[in-house]
């Protein structure tokens, strides 16, 4: 092939591109969805802030308030939007294994060219890192329940344990201490690979709630559910975080 074969070629190849990054915006993260995601980001920090502070009763709070945030999330991963709902990104081992299997292989051939992908919502890793970051959120903040630092703070559940049990859920709490900042890193990392090797920018979506797609893309577009249904989950989620500390 001459040089000017080639020029051709990567002429082409470029303006297919340009046309593939118009293509079409897409609704996929719903406002409940986005809304939880970035509050989430923002308790996470000021517990490990507050935390490290030695503030415990603010963490305490802001524990409370995290709890909530998880039973919410995982009511809404039941009835929620198409793309925010667990039994739509959840898949089997297989399927996860060969996602990490293709990623590996983008890793070895370096940064993609820009293009446009039809895939919508979490990937097959990536729903699984959900999983995960909800479990440990869950038994992180369970744990703190009954946590106390044995000086000034106890949790509002630590009445109901003798010391020992106090002491033994005050262990998981401080492997959750690490463990969490470590899922938040791989998935911080995750994003960042997608956005620099795969070419696809993950964030945005999470901010604006539409992701572009090839023109052609079709049958991955959905309606939202009723914003006010996630109001009320939220609700009955801070009511029922309210009663169990009330025991």
């Amino acid at each position: 092939m001459t040089q000017r074969e080639k020029d051709q070629v990567d002429a082409g190849e470029a303006r297919n591109g340009r046309v593939e990054a118009a293509g079409r915006p897409v609704a996929v993260w719903d406002l409940p969805t986005r809304v939880f995601h970035w509050a989430l980001v923002a308790l996470v920090c000021a517990g490990w802030i507050t935390g490290k502070l030695g503030r415990l009763d603010v963490h305490m709070k802001i524990g409370e308030a995290i709890l909530a945030l998880v039973l919410f999330r995982i009511a809404w991963g039941l009835v929620g939007s198409r793309y925010s709902r667990f039994g739509r990104f959840l898949v089997g081992p297989r399927k996860a294994i060969d996602h990490a299997r293709q990623l590996c292989a983008e890793a070895r051939r370096g940064a993609a060219a820009a293009r446009l992908s039809a895939q919508v919502g979490h990937t097959a890793l990536g729903g699984w890192m959900v999983v995960a970051m909800l479990l440990a959120l869950a038994v992180q903040t369970g744990t703190g329940l009954f946590a106390s630092d044995e000086i000034v703070t106890d949790g509002p559940l630590n009445h109901l344990v003798g010391s020992a049990t106090a002491h033994w859920l005050d262990r998981i709490h401080s492997i959750g201490g690490w463990l969490i900042p470590t899922l938040v890193a791989i998935h911080v990392a995750a994003a960042l690979f997608y956005l620099l090797r795969v070419r696809e920018n993950l964030i945005l979506p999470l901010i604006t709630g539409r992701k572009r797609v090839p023109a052609d893309a079709t049958g991955i577009e959905f309606p939202f559910v009723n914003s006010s249904l996630a109001l009320g989950l939220l609700v009955l989620a801070a009511a029922i975080v309210w009663a169990i500390i009330s025991i």
